[in-house]
């Protein structure tokens, strides 16, 4: 099978090299020639033996809208575009709108696994036709893990619900990271405990709260004990925002998700605003001390 690869960054280009050892032909394109196979879109395009198969793997938004648009001029009736981004998942449903008039097909896939993908395998969530879907399925065994296809793959539904399952997944993510990182804090918090990350090493086999996640944060202790090469700045790239979202939208209860999202607006702020307003009336309502901002700030100084 030959297939085209749009977005060659640190899961495009690993996922080019993934399906290459194990025998899917790829024809690459990215704005980085150097990257790339083709100097452009329409020489990919030209490249494939149809009925053309391209997978886009982008930042979601306007960049994968854009390459949505233009491959919808460059392909014919037959042709398959499957996006693999992090997009939202009603994105999906305007660009199968914009292709289906066309005859293109369209599949949307969340995608994890992230720079591990290479070797381990990606975890596969699809949306879109039961046919389209088995004729791509030589690409999706290809990316997934090894072992039974159920464990790594799913058929989640129609248009959209590849991306939706995606979005839930990276909320779970949050509230795991979020519980995880809250334990660290507290067991370095306290002076009896004088290794912390043997302790989080020390449940990694055998205990309910096993992950691969625990064995990342294991990982990043070992190089790091004290995690002090690391600003406690945390981004988010938009799955957590839509799962609580979609929390309100559905009437699901979220305090988990949401406490992890808003944990993450909370480490950007040097200074917050909401707490110093509850610092003030503290002081308003009982006279307790305040902590003045200024040069003297880091003593303590106190009105």
């Amino acid at each position: 099978m030959h297939i085209g690869l749009i977005g060659l960054g640190k899961m495009g280009g690993n996922m080019r090299a993934r399906l290459r050892a194990r025998g899917i032909e790829v024809t690459g394109y990215a704005h980085d020639l150097t990257a790339s196979d083709v100097p452009s879109l329409e020489e990919l395009v030209a490249a494939l033996p149809s009925p053309r198969t391209v997978w886009v793997m982008v930042p979601s938004g306007e960049p994968t809208h854009a390459v949505v648009t233009a491959l919808g001029d460059l392909l014919e009736a037959g042709d398959l575009v499957i996006e693999g981004g992090n997009s939202r998942f009603d994105d999906d449903l305007r660009h199968a709108g914009l292709l289906r008039p066309k005859g293109i097909g369209y599949l949307d896939c969340g995608v994890s696994g992230g720079v591990w993908g290479l070797e381990n395998g990606y975890g596969l969530m699809v949306g879109g036709d039961e046919a389209l879907v088995e004729r791509s399925m030589p690409v999706f065994d290809a990316l997934r893990p090894d072992g039974p296809r159920d464990e790594g793959f799913v058929h989640a539904g129609d248009v959209g619900a590849g991306h939706y399952a995606k979005m839930v997944h990276n909320g779970i993510e949050y509230g795991l990271m979020q519980a995880y990182a809250e334990g660290y804090e507290l067991l370095a918090a306290k002076d009896i405990v004088t290794d912390v990350q043997g302790c989080f090493k020390a449940w990694t086999r055998g205990t309910v709260v096993r992950s691969w996640l625990l064995d990342l944060l294991v990982k990043a202790l070992d190089e790091d004990p004290g995690l002090d090469s690391i600003k406690g700045y945390v981004n988010d790239s938009g799955e957590g925002r839509w799962t609580v979202e979609e929390g309100i939208a559905n009437s699901v209860p979220m305090p988990v998700i949401s406490a992890a999202l808003f944990a993450r607006f909370a480490s950007r702020q040097s200074d917050s605003p909401a707490m110093k307003a509850v610092a003030a009336l503290r002081n308003q309502f009982g006279g307790h001390a305040v902590t003045m901002a200024g040069p003297s700030s880091g003593a303590g100084s106190t009105h």
